[in-house]
């Protein structure tokens, strides 16, 4: 049997900073029990001025790399999934490579909204799977805070700061059983950004009318989110042969406690199987998953052999999951 791709090592960052939503009361409209009942979100974190995206991604890069006891010139690839790059080009990956030392890597960017991470494990498995790179270093880093409008009520309590990464490598024993992933690019004026591409480049105008600020159908978007998690997870478990109830640990995207709790129950999963950070984070889209699984593998909820089911959804609209036999020795 050919190798699978495995996790060996995980890590996340979190800027200090916090911003609850008592804070956020005092810039908009808005109230503590209005954004908890609908999203389950009490606070998130934001980054201070001057620190991009490519630096949150190195300080999650580099827990990982520690955890998987490789140094950065032995990594073959770096992908990073994130939707705000420090800069169109050259690609938020590349300057990683140059801040990590990892001279020996290939290095891209992945864009699928909050799906990108898992989006970014079905490829770099392709590479290791295929023989081509021994090992691949995959990165979700965000910071949502600078492409947010914080006088739109609708979109600002929703949205954090944060960095989560994994690093890959072979096994002949479990890993990435399978995956699934897919997109509805009808949905994509759902949720996106007017301004700042070969469409409508920056100009006056489209900073006066704050087209470079995230827009959102908040009920178009919950809908598809709860329709398609359910699908997207039921779906790669039957890829890999198993049932629901074979699942040891569901670690979903963490958007809205409704949408969550939407998927778990088309799982029939109990609540001590989901893992839920969204509290404390907010969204962190592509950096939302691999945080989760960084703190759940910390806080001891992952261990050799369990099932671990990611799932995600996001702009595009995209949707992605897997299912991990979880191995750590390769």
């Amino acid at each position: 049997m050919s190798k699978r791709a495995t996790i060996t090592g995980l890590g996340k960052y979190i800027p200090p900073k916090v911003l609850t939503n008592k804070d956020l009361e005092k810039m908009v409209d808005t109230s503590d029990e209005w954004i908890t009942t609908r999203t389950g979100i009490k606070e998130r974190h934001v980054v201070e001025d001057g620190v991009s995206t490519s630096d949150i991604a190195c300080e999650a890069a580099r827990e990982a790399l520690e955890m998987a006891g490789l140094a950065a010139e032995e990594i073959d690839l770096i992908i990073v999934a994130t939707v705000t790059p420090d800069m169109v080009f050259p690609a938020t990956a590349c300057l990683v490579q140059e801040k990590l030392g990892a001279k020996n890597a290939a290095a891209f960017d992945l864009e699928a909204g909050c799906s990108g991470f898992v989006y970014s494990l079905a490829v770099a498995a392709q590479f290791i799977e295929s023989g081509l790179y021994k090992n691949a270093l995959v990165i979700g880093a965000e910071i949502l805070s600078r492409i947010t409008d914080w006088e739109d009520r609708s979109t600002c309590v929703l949205f954090g700061d944060g960095a989560g990464a994994a690093v890959l490598e072979a096994t002949d024993k479990g890993g990435m059983l399978a995956f699934e992933l897919g997109a509805d690019g009808s949905g994509g004026k759902s949720l996106y950004i007017p301004a700042g591409g070969s469409l409508k480049p920056s100009s006056k105008t489209t900073i006066e009318e704050k087209e470079h600020f995230i827009r959102m159908e908040g009920n178009q978007v919950f809908k598809f989110a709860v329709k398609t998690m359910g699908y997207a997870a039921l779906k790669v478990i039957e890829k890999a042969g198993l049932q629901p109830e074979d699942i040891d640990l569901f670690v979903p995207h963490q958007a809205n406690t409704r949408i969550i709790e939407a998927a778990a129950n088309k799982l029939k999963l109990p609540e001590d199987k989901v893992f839920v950070n969204l509290p404390k984070y907010g969204n962190t889209s592509s950096a939302s998953v691999p945080i989760a699984l960084a703190e759940a593998r910390a806080e001891g909820r992952i261990k050799n052999g369990d099932i671990v089911v990611l799932v995600a959804f996001g702009a595009g609209l995209t949707w992605a999951s897997t299912v991990i036999e979880w191995n750590e020795g390769v």
